[in-house]
């Protein structure tokens, strides 16, 4: 059982729900990324999903795409973000972390450093899964196959736009959790819509069954509240991400561990 999977398996059995923040690997501040993942940790996160930047995230808002530039400005690659989990590996051996992007950084890694060297690396680093956003499911069995073997988890988006033989493809090769996006949109969009999340997950759990995690358009503790009420996790990023950006150096730590803290009291109370 991976780590992600043993984290999950714990809180269901507690009845607790899983909070996932998202930080983008290298920003605000390139140095402060391995202290940010800690103090999420401490402030109550079961899983962290870390962003590897990239200059053409499709998927992702203003808020996110700002800070992909931003950490790519400052030379903030695939290699460098495996350095992050390393780092963090080094104090923490028990939080999750999922790396989140794009087919062309890790494309790339292989064409650079030899095929199959980046499973390889991310394994050696800690990294717990993976969820790139535009690896069609259906193209993926022998990539997760590759992901189990190394104790990795490989995690795919759905969508309101999702049809059922679409569900039942990322069913097939989805290992850890799945992340639904609430809106149709990018990160960082508003008016979600709470009815249709509750709506659309037991489709979704119809063929999948690993948990659900929704995110996209959760901002605050009482939609993140609403939403658990339907799902196994939460997933906030641009939220976060903005606060991140907002606060000078020497507060990072606390406003990420001050956030969790917040949404954290949000679940635990349902």
């Amino acid at each position: 059982m991976s780590r992600i999977q043993s984290t999950l398996a714990t809180l269901l059995a507690q009845g607790r729900k899983a909070l996932i923040p998202y930080v983008t690997a290298g920003d605000p501040f390139s140095d402060a990324t391995v202290e940010i993942m800690q103090a999420l940790a401490d402030g109550g996160a079961d899983i962290i999903e870390l962003g590897v930047p990239f200059s053409d995230p499709m998927a992702d808002g203003p808020v996110i795409q700002q800070a992909s530039e931003r950490a790519l400005a400052r030379g903030i690659g695939l290699t460098q973000v495996l350095g992050f989990v390393r780092d963090f590996r080094r104090h923490n051996t028990a939080t999750p972390v999922v790396l989140m992007g794009y087919a062309n950084p890790v494309e790339r890694y292989d064409q650079t450093h030899g095929a199959g060297r980046f499973i390889r690396d991310a394994a050696e680093a800690g990294v717990d899964g993976l969820l790139v956003v535009d690896y069609p499911p259906e193209e993926c069995a022998q990539f997760s196959a590759d992901l189990a073997a190394a104790g990795m988890d490989l995690i795919f988006l759905l969508a309101p736009t999702s049809t059922e033989q679409r569900i039942r493809d990322v069913a097939r090769v989805a290992t850890g959790y799945v992340y639904y996006v609430s809106l149709k949109g990018v990160t960082g969009a508003g008016h979600l819509d709470t009815d249709a999340v509750a709506e659309a997950v037991p489709r979704i759990r119809a063929h999948v069954k690993v948990p659900v995690g929704v995110g996209f358009g959760i901002r605050d503790a009482v939609t993140a509240q609403a939403v658990a009420r339907v799902s196994d996790a939460v997933v906030i990023g641009s939220r976060l991400v903005q606060l991140l950006n907002e606060a000078p150096r020497a507060q990072s730590a606390a406003v990420a561990k001050g956030f969790m803290a917040e949404i954290r009291t949000a679940l635990d109370t349902l």
